[in-house]
Parts: structure tokens; sequence; C-alpha cells
């Protein structure tokens, strides 16, 4: 035991040391990997946007000094618009996961677009509208493969409303599943004005996986053949590649759900 004091005490001041700097090491990293865990990722999509909208900052604030700050602003709004988080999509084939984020807007018995060709015979469709807040990018409701990838030109009417679905420009695929054929249509809205799929035909699909982006507000319906069960009702906020919109095989019929 040192009894000269601590400075004659080399190996206890280091150990008093060392410990102090092992603490500081674990609290930074500790800081660092949530900052890191808390920074979502942005899609490779939003890129120029980003960069355009911050380059038009930096020019509005040059002729007059507010407008830059209200360009950043709208700069951060971009890049929100444009994440890309990683989901925890349950695996399991009896189960219909969201395409998309977003408000719940319609469940019911429709016609499914002729150019799906999915039949004349209603289908249960359940449609989720995307507002400019949501996370655009649209992921595959089940697993299969890709029979078709069906665009359609149209008008820019609002995605929440129901005429949407047969006026709106879209892009329809139809997934081959172990429980048929479903069909996923990406619908423009009022201002939304680019569609874009990089799914092709015969391509395979794992439920969750990224298929596509709209950009600026639209609405993503899904169509579902006999034998699917909705598990959502209108009003309910859904996450892509996590919330369960409807499920296979299953008796327990309808959600019933309480608004608190």
């Amino acid at each position: 035991m040192c009894t000269r004091g601590r400075q004659h005490c080399p190996r206890q001041g280091f150990a008093v040391t060392s410990g102090y700097e092992n603490a500081r090491r674990a609290a930074y990293m500790s800081l660092f990997n949530t900052v890191r865990n808390t920074i979502v990722p942005v899609h490779k999509e939003g890129y120029p946007f980003i960069a355009a909208f911050f380059v038009a900052s930096l020019i509005l604030g040059w002729v007059f000094k507010p407008l830059f700050w209200i360009g950043l602003i709208l700069t951060l709004w971009c890049v929100y618009f444009f994440r890309d988080p990683e989901r925890m999509t349950p695996q399991d084939d009896d189960l219909v996961i969201s395409p998309a984020d977003g408000k719940v807007s319609s469940v019911q018995m429709v016609i499914p677009p002729a150019e799906l060709n999915l039949g004349s015979e209603p289908m249960l469709r359940i449609s989720v509208f995307m507002n400019v807040f949501n996370c655009h990018v649209n992921r595959a409701p089940m697993r299969g493969r890709i029979v078709s990838v069906n665009y359609r030109s149209g008008s820019f009417v609002n995605a929440e409303l129901d005429k949407a679905s047969e006026d709106n420009e879209r892009n329809g695929l139809v997934i081959e599943t172990v429980h048929g054929q479903i069909g996923v249509v990406q619908i423009a809205g009022l201002v939304a004005r680019r569609i874009l799929c990089w799914a092709n035909a015969n391509d395979p699909l794992d439920a969750g996986e990224r298929f596509g982006l709209i950009r600026f507000g639209s609405r993503l319906d899904v169509f579902l053949p006999a034998g699917a069960s909705p598990r959502v009702t209108l009003g309910q906020t859904a996450v892509a590649g996590e919330t369960v919109l409807a499920e296979f095989g299953s008796a327990k019929g309808p959600v019933v759900s309480r608004r608190s």
C-alpha cells in the first residue's frame, strides 16, 4: 500500500487516470450510438431534391437573408420526406403487411382496375393514404413473384378521394403469392407527379422489401382475393413493412376498433 502521497504513487495515479478515460470513452460511445441510431437514412432518390433545395436556399439568402432560413427549413423537410428507415417485417405468408406509411382511408370490396387482369369480381381493397409528412418508400405486402407491372397515365386529383383509384395516374403490380394473385397499385396524388417503381416482371419479392417510391403525397391500394380478413379499420395509422393490414385463413373476422 502506498503511504507517500499520490504524487509518489505512479501506479495508483495511472489506475485513477485509466478509469476516468475509460468512463469518458464509454460515455462518448454511448452518445455516438444514440445519435447514429436516431438518424434515419435518406433514400438516394432524394439526393437531387435535397441538393436543389439547399442551393436555392443559398441563392435566395443572397438576395434576401430571411429567405435563406425559409429555404433551409424546406431543405430539412425534404431530407425528412425522403427518409428510408429500417423496418421489422413479420415473415408469415398468411399476413398482408402495409406497403406504405399513412392513414387507412378505405376498406371495402371493389372491382380491381382492368389493367391488372385480376377479373371482374369485387376484391377486398385496403387503401393507405400518404400525406407529405409520411415516409414514401413503398414495400411489398406479401412474399411472392411479380407477374406484371402495369403503368397507366391519368389525372392528379386528391389521392384521398375514392375516385383517385380510377382517375389518377397509377402503376400496378400483380404478385403471385401462396394465396393467389394480389394487386398493389401506386397512385399519384394532387401534389405527386412522379411514381417510381424499380421492380420488374418475374422478380421475386420478400414481404417488406422495397419496390418503389412516390414523390410528395399519394396513395397505395392493395387488392386481395377471397380468404383475406381485414386487420385494420378506417383512420388507423399504418406503418410500411410492419402493420398487418389483413390475414388469410383466419376465422376471427374483421377487427372492431374503438376510438379513444
